[in-house]
């Protein structure tokens, strides 16, 4: 993969000025239309051996296009928030919106190179890394990503030269340092991971492109030309002006339904009995549990996901208080999830929430979540089928480096009759201070019950994971919901507790 960029590449001078001008205003009115437009962002991913040009390319782009709509990231090793959240945070953080340019120097897939090469990691973990990768690029792609990707190569040769002529100007001196050497001493344990990954990783929505480092104007003619026919080829591939075509109302799913017509709701003993006295003395005392919980030293080492989704009317706002009535205000953070806004349709529909994961020590709660993907937006028709139907592997992803970064990751569907939804969406109507709970929009869903509830079943049987299964909790006696919730909860919380060791908080602490 690498063998013509050992080659002589090399570009006149005069020709690279000709070519150079061209090119320029090539690329600018590109960026400016693809500002205009606003469909999608464009990310480009910068990587290879030390020495090829990388850091020269990136300002040139920067001076050749407008650098108010470039967002250039370079990632080193991860800060101390950075490492308490999944290793992909960092980078979901900082997408470009749709209609901006970001770059970002060592990306996802640096750190798993650099870890097998020195043997950090065995084959196996690298493995699993390489698959992760694989899919976040292609859930980006999916989303409307413009991934570009660029390895810079020198030769082994090619690669000390440079090195030593950067070391002997003055004015380059300073980029040279121990790393750059030492990495260059693991030279061909580098070409041994990095050419296998690259075939793995280069795939017909983002392949690699093998850049050859030594001479910079070739190098640099050959990033913006290929930067340039990617971006015109998607600007032009739709008419922007035209009229969006509206989505067809969805029915309730195209997914096989059970033969036998049952489901996991309709299995639900939605009448649970609790009386308000046994209520009472059940609440002070999960409640109790849950903050010894969250006080103990090794909560400090994990971290709190808890989703609750559920019926319009179900209790979710109620059990929610509950929980956080037990809690430092400090340590958690309240996510409602509504419409996106603005900002968030211009990212991934997953990036809203990665930014809200917490560090260690704390909880997030989200009242409703990215579970919004397989229910409003397939049932309303917001996304298309493709979308909805590809989410159930992205969720389960998300969530599992959730869990394997140490977070708890507890979903709670709240569920109650269609009876005794009505009943309670009166009873709203009624009563002053909660009439504001009570939209059109509640009883217009109301009218697709059947339709949400095959999509719930839907979601259950296909995100229901041993790492992180959903809690299904019968709802129609609210009390009896609130303490399924609590118990649940606080349960999971301690029991991930008791696989933290206490001397593990001790090297954490120094």
């Amino acid at each position: 993969m690498f063998e013509s960029a050992k080659l002589k590449h090399h570009v006149d001078k005069a020709v690279y000025r000709r070519e150079e001008a061209k090119l320029r205003s090539a690329l600018l009115n590109a960026q400016f239309e693809l500002k205009e437009q606003g469909r999608f962002p464009v990310l480009i991913l910068i990587a290879g051996v030390e020495g090829a040009g990388k850091g020269e390319t990136v300002n040139l782009l920067n001076e050749w296009m407008d650098p108010r709509h470039i967002h250039a990231r370079a990632f080193s090793q991860p800060s101390d928030e950075e490492r308490e959240r999944p290793p992909a945070w960092r980078f979901w953080r900082a997408l470009p919106p749709k209609g901006e340019i970001g770059i970002f120097f060592g990306a996802w897939h640096t750190m798993p190179i650099v870890q097998r090469v020195m043997g950090q990691i065995d084959k196996g973990e690298f493995s699993t890394a390489v698959g992760e990768i694989q899919r976040l690029e292609k859930m980006l792609c999916d989303e409307g990503v413009l991934l570009v990707k660029y390895w810079f190569h020198l030769s082994k040769g090619q690669q000390k030269k440079r090195l030593h002529a950067l070391e002997q100007d003055p004015k380059t001196r300073w980029r040279v340092t121990d790393v750059e050497w030492d990495y260059f001493k693991q030279y061909d344990r580098f070409i041994k991971v990095c050419e296998p990954f690259l075939r793995e990783t280069s795939t017909g929505e983002a392949p690699w492109i093998v850049v050859p480092g030594a001479d910079p104007h070739f190098r640099a003619l050959t990033v913006g030309r290929h930067l340039l026919t990617v971006m015109r080829k998607r600007l032009d591939e739709e008419n922007p002006k035209a009229p969006p075509k509206k989505a067809a109302p969805k029915k309730a799913s195209p997914l096989p339904a059970p033969t036998d017509r049952l489901n996991v709701l309709s299995a639900l003993e939605l009448d649970q009995k609790m009386t308000k006295d046994a209520y009472g003395q059940e609440l002070e005392e999960w409640q109790a549990r849950l903050n010894l919980a969250s006080r103990d030293p090794r909560f400090k080492a994990m971290s709190v996901v808890a989703v609750f989704e559920g019926n319009d009317g179900a209790g979710k706002g109620g059990a929610i208080r509950r929980v956080t009535q037990a809690l430092d205000a400090r340590c958690y953070d309240n996510v409602p999830v509504a419409a996106p806004t603005e900002e968030e349709r211009a990212q991934p529909y997953l990036w809203r929430f990665w930014r809200h994961l917490p560090r260690h020590g704390n909880l997030a709660i989200f009242d409703r979540s990215w579970y919004g993907r397989v229910l409003v937006e397939r049932i309303e028709g917001f996304c298309s089928d493709a979308d909805w139907m590809r989410a159930y592997g992205e969720i389960n992803d998300f969530e599992d480096s959730m869990v394997r970064h140490g977070s708890v990751v507890v979903k709670f569907w709240l569920a109650i009759s269609k009876d005794e939804q009505y009943r309670r969406f009166k009873q709203r109507e009624k009563v002053a201070f909660k009439r504001f709970k009570i939209t059109k929009e509640d009883w217009r869903n109301r009218k697709k019950w059947d339709g949400y509830e095959a999509a719930v079943c839907d979601m259950v049987d296909r995100t229901s994971t041993a790492s992180a299964p959903w809690t299904l909790v019968e709802a129609n006696n609210k009390y009896h919901a609130r303490i399924k919730v609590l118990k649940t909860l606080c349960t999971a919380i301690e029991d991930q507790l008791d696989r933290i060791p206490k001397k593990a908080i001790g090297r954490k602490s120094k």
